[in-house]
């Protein structure tokens, strides 16, 4: 089944980019930080810790006085906000009843003086659910504040968005053309079944199998695929296709197709027309757990801003790194 995915859904709270909470009121119960993690929340029956019942998320005591509890986090790289997901997974009975959320731009910490611009007003929550909202502002923020009323637990913290690139072009040096860090974006793929599509363009070294793409065995004669849209368009010079982790779930082989677009099309358009869009790499063997690099492609490399991988006929893959430079 294809998954049509919007081309602007970076998760700019994930911890990879370099996002991390620097200030919260209180963590008495569960500490702060694990409300940006990447994995899904976990409960764990009759576990206790010093404070009390151990807890996947942002958990501060009961509130005694007046106020609220808050957080701040920084962004790894500044960016628009479009879709909010608060997450209240596991958490029942000691959930916040509300929350908003604001935020700045600055080049300094926040601090008491800091303005902060409204990007969710206060709205009801309920427990152990994802709450999905829409941004009401989508200028560029690099600090973020998370206010629950008038206190409790939130699994996760998740802000979708697109990452600041307009006056990024790097000097023109050698990057990650694939890479979240530079703006990537994955805006389809046809099965995510064991691991997330996002995966595939972090940063860094994936830590195990679930810190990767991986499709469910097909069974049939098809293939999986996966298209990511650059930061800005790019000249390809050097691919690497990393299985590390995959041991007996490998792809047995890929092949690369690029495009370059500048029309403003739907993702579902952009989907649909991707079969017929040009090979630089044929159908090519792959390893278990190992960095494979291509350098010879099949047509001489110009400007492009869409990359389509083609797994053959299913499995995982850790990433998916095309190096090369943004052209103007």
């Amino acid at each position: 089944m294809k998954k049509f995915i919007s081309a602007k859904m970076i998760n700019l709270a994930d911890p990879r980019i370099g996002s991390k909470v620097i200030f919260k009121t209180d963590d008495f119960f569960a500490a702060a930080h694990r409300i940006l993690n990447i994995e899904t929340p976990v409960f764990k029956d009759g576990l206790f810790d010093k404070h009390g019942k151990w807890m996947d998320g942002w958990e501060t005591r009961r509130r005694r006085s007046k106020g609220f509890d808050y957080l701040i986090l920084k962004l790894g790289k500044p960016g628009k906000i479009f879709d909010i997901d608060i997450d209240t997974t596991h958490f029942n009975g000691n959930h916040p009843t509300h929350a908003s959320l604001e935020g700045c731009l600055s080049k300094t910490k926040p601090n008491k003086k800091t303005k902060w611009i409204s990007l969710l007003s206060k709205k009801k929550l309920g427990p152990s659910r994802n709450h999905s909202f829409k941004s009401n502002n989508k200028s560029v923020f690099n600090y973020i504040r998370l206010n629950i009323f008038p206190d409790g637990g939130v699994a996760r913290l998740r802000l979708y968005g697109k990452i600041e690139m307009e006056k990024n072009f790097l000097n023109n040096k050698t990057i990650n053309l694939t890479s979240v860090l530079n703006g990537a974006s994955i805006i389809g793929c046809n099965n995510e079944h064991f691991g997330r599509a996002e995966n595939i363009i972090a940063p860094g070294k994936g830590k195990n199998m679930g810190d990767g793409w991986e499709t469910r065995r097909s069974r049939g004669k098809n293939y999986d695929w996966l298209i990511i849209k650059f930061g800005k368009p790019g000249l390809i010079k050097k691919l690497e296709i990393d299985t590390h982790h995959f041991k007996g779930n490998y792809p047995d082989s890929c092949s690369i197709q690029t495009a370059s677009i500048s029309k403003n099309l739907s993702n579902k358009s952009i989907v649909n027309n991707s079969k017929n869009w040009k090979f630089i790499l044929n159908k090519s063997k792959l390893s278990a757990h190992k960095k494979h690099i291509f350098k010879k492609f099949l047509i001489k490399r110009s400007k492009e801003n869409y990359l389509k991988i083609n797994i053959y006929p299913d499995g995982g893959i850790s990433r998916i790194r095309a190096f090369g430079n943004f052209v103007r």
